[in-house]
């Protein structure tokens, strides 16, 4: 697949673009609603400079720091996520890389997580090895997320110490370990459409089971803080596009959707969208679990009537 191949959808009628994208949905993925929540176990201090990013050292931001939190607050996040709908639990921690000792941490935490409290499991790490992939997998562990960010061409503009192929090679190695991957990126950063296109492309290429699109949230003090956020129409145009380029993968809409979105969160289930984080994202706060519950069940009801 080529960017051309999808460029015509650029420019189609919105309105026409939702009505395609939500025929491969309901065609592809059914009505099922993927419902996540995630614990920010570990905060700043990250050595990385992702332009974009409120946990980087190289940004001046007010960004929380704290160490890898101990399993028992994990844990409670964990009961948190299920009592607000979740039916998938991620720990996210700040940095490239974690410790050994990090890493059995965490295993010990997904394994009570799965076998205590039911939920599914995922963990977003950085980019791990295959034996700290195996180590976690045998303890439970479901999903590995690891974004990609953007398109392979307009990578090197946002982020410097670390290559693409770095993302991809991590993507590969929790594929190659068994694990579920959950890959997906910021839209909203300077990037052009045939970017957010390739990234798409790439994403399908690579099979991962589901694809989080987040829009860019400005913070104060990253190089980004100033960008112009995305119109609802060219964030719902998105969502469409990337549903119609990844077929049946899961697409789960995060960070962003209530700055960009507003009043038209609905929209983006009928643009293609079947997931969403709920309960907050890493470093800014969401809206509240009763407005997305009450989001939730028009959406399920509306879907059930199709």
């Amino acid at each position: 697949m080529s960017t051309s191949t999808y460029e015509k959808y650029i420019n189609m009628p919105l309105s026409d673009l939702i009505a395609y994208a939500d025929k491969i949905r309901r065609s592809s993925v059914g009505t099922d609603v993927d419902v996540c929540g995630i614990v920010n176990a570990k905060s700043g201090a990250c050595s990385e400079n992702c332009k974009f990013c409120a946990q980087s050292v190289h940004h001046n931001t007010s960004v929380d720091i704290y160490p890898l939190e101990n399993i028992e607050n994990i844990i409670k996040e964990a009961h948190s996520a299920k009592q607000n709908g979740a039916k998938r639990f991620s720990i996210v921690t700040s940095g490239n890389k974690l410790t050994e000792k990090e890493t059995k941490i965490i295993a010990e935490a997904v394994k009570e997580v799965s076998q205590e409290i039911g939920l599914e499991t995922c963990a977003s790490l950085g980019a791990l090895n295959q034996n700290a992939f195996k180590t976690l997998k045998d303890a439970g562990l479901k999903r590995y997320h690891h974004n990609i960010e953007t398109s392979e061409r307009f990578y090197g503009e946002i982020v410097s110490t670390h290559d693409f192929s770095e993302r991809i090679n991590t993507v590969l190695d929790a594929k190659q370990c068994g694990l579920d991957v959950c890959s997906g990126g910021i839209v909203g950063l300077g990037e052009t459409w045939n970017d957010r296109i390739s990234m798409a492309i790439t994403l399908k290429n690579l099979e991962v089971d589901s694809v989080p699109l987040n829009f860019l949230v400005p913070i104060k003090g990253t190089p980004l803080e100033n960008m112009p956020k995305m119109t609802p129409n060219d964030a719902i145009r998105t969502i469409a596009i990337f549903r119609i380029i990844l077929g049946g993968i899961s697409l789960t809409i995060a960070a962003g959707r209530e700055s960009v979105l507003k009043d038209f969160q609905g929209m983006m289930f009928m643009a293609g969208a079947n997931g969403i984080m709920i309960g907050g994202y890493l470093t800014v706060k969401g809206r509240s679990v009763e407005e997305d519950s009450l989001l939730l069940d028009k959406v399920k009801e509306i879907w059930k009537n199709q």
